[in-house]
């Protein structure tokens, strides 16, 4: 039976601590669907068709890394699809304790679906899509945050 695992966030933008994390599970994985999830009730810096494409071009040569848009629950979305993990990056003590809680409730939802945990490079683990938002509302150049196929301008 194939490896499906789903990597479910806003990605407002992708960032490298994104696509190490999709990087070192394709490892574990036969197939990931990065799942950018649809909240109405929140304000995101960038459309939703601007973040799938910049998925979809993140991961342009690697064919085993597909992008989708859903709205809902993550599980129900995983049931969808044929997945039967939930990624997820850790990149610290706070990261834990909030994917514990989101895993359990998962869990407890749908127990056939397993969250698996992954740490992003060392480099990049301080990286995240926050902060690469905070420094292009300030004017600054991001392109050392985001995958080489990501072109931000800066906010003015």
């Amino acid at each position: 039976m194939e490896r499906i695992a789903v990597f479910p966030g806003s990605f407002d933008p992708i960032t490298l601590g994104h696509e190490s994390i999709v990087k070192r599970a394709l490892h574990v994985f036969d197939r990931i669907i990065v799942g950018i999830g649809h909240n109405s009730a929140k304000n995101y810096m960038f459309d939703i068709d601007q973040r799938k494409a910049w998925v979809d071009e993140t991961f342009a040569n690697e064919s085993r890394v597909t992008c989708d848009v859903y709205e809902g629950l993550t599980v129900s979305f995983c049931k969808q699809v044929g997945a039967r993990f939930i990624l997820r990056g850790i990149r610290n003590t706070n990261d834990f304790e909030f994917e514990r809680t989101i895993a359990s409730m998962n869990h407890a939802m749908a127990p056939d679906i397993e969250t698996v945990s992954v740490f992003p490079e060392p480099h990049v683990h301080a990286i995240n899509s926050t902060v690469v938002r905070d420094i292009l509302k300030h004017g600054g150049d991001v392109s050392a945050f985001v995958p080489s196929a990501i072109h931000i301008p800066a906010a003015r």
